[in-house]
């Protein structure tokens, strides 16, 4: 499904893909804002459905980098982890995305690594979450992003942001 996701140009030809399947806590403190599909037409097939999910949930996390951003705090890069992060294609469209290097670390364990870090510092075997990871997480692979794809990112992601503020209104209708 990936590849066919990657077959279809960035944007996916108009159909948009509000993530928001559990409400939405990042940027909008809204809990009866829900996952929203729009612009569908005949013309698309499974791999634009596929593509816009991949980049509706790049584009939250897009919306959280420019929390930051606005706070003064900028990212040189962005690290991947769990299934996600498998995917070689996802990790260069958040690359792209984000104007940010993704980066995978290894040993791939996630959440329950990232626990056993937060333990390993409690426990004073190290000083600092930092000076763990510095001796237990290496860098795996570094994909950068393309120039030229930004300004295509950039009106995919303008017509992501302006869904919300037009549907908010509506979502409470449909939450259960």
């Amino acid at each position: 499904m990936i590849a066919e996701a990657d077959a279809v140009p960035v944007g996916a030809e108009g159909l948009t893909f509000l993530p928001y399947l559990t409400g939405e806590r990042t940027p909008h403190a809204d809990s009866n804002a829900r996952g929203v599909f729009v612009g569908l037409h005949s013309g698309h097939e499974r791999g634009h459905m596929v593509r816009a999910v991949l980049e509706g949930v790049t584009f939250a996390l897009r919306d959280s980098l420019e929390l930051m951003r606005g706070l003064g705090v900028g990212a040189t890069e962005s690290v991947a982890v769990g299934g996600g992060a498998r995917s070689a294609i996802w990790r260069q469209m958040q690359a792209d995305v984000l104007g940010v290097p993704v980066v995978t670390v290894g040993p791939s364990g996630g959440a329950p690594y990232g626990a056993a870090i937060l333990a390993a510092v409690g426990a004073g075997c190290f000083t600092t979450v930092e000076e763990a990871c510095q001796a237990w997480i290496r860098p795996l692979d570094r994909i950068s992003p393309r120039s030229g794809i930004a300004d295509a990112y950039g009106e995919a992601y303008e017509r992501y942001r302006g869904l919300y503020p037009r549907l908010k209104d509506h979502f409470a209708e449909f939450a259960g």
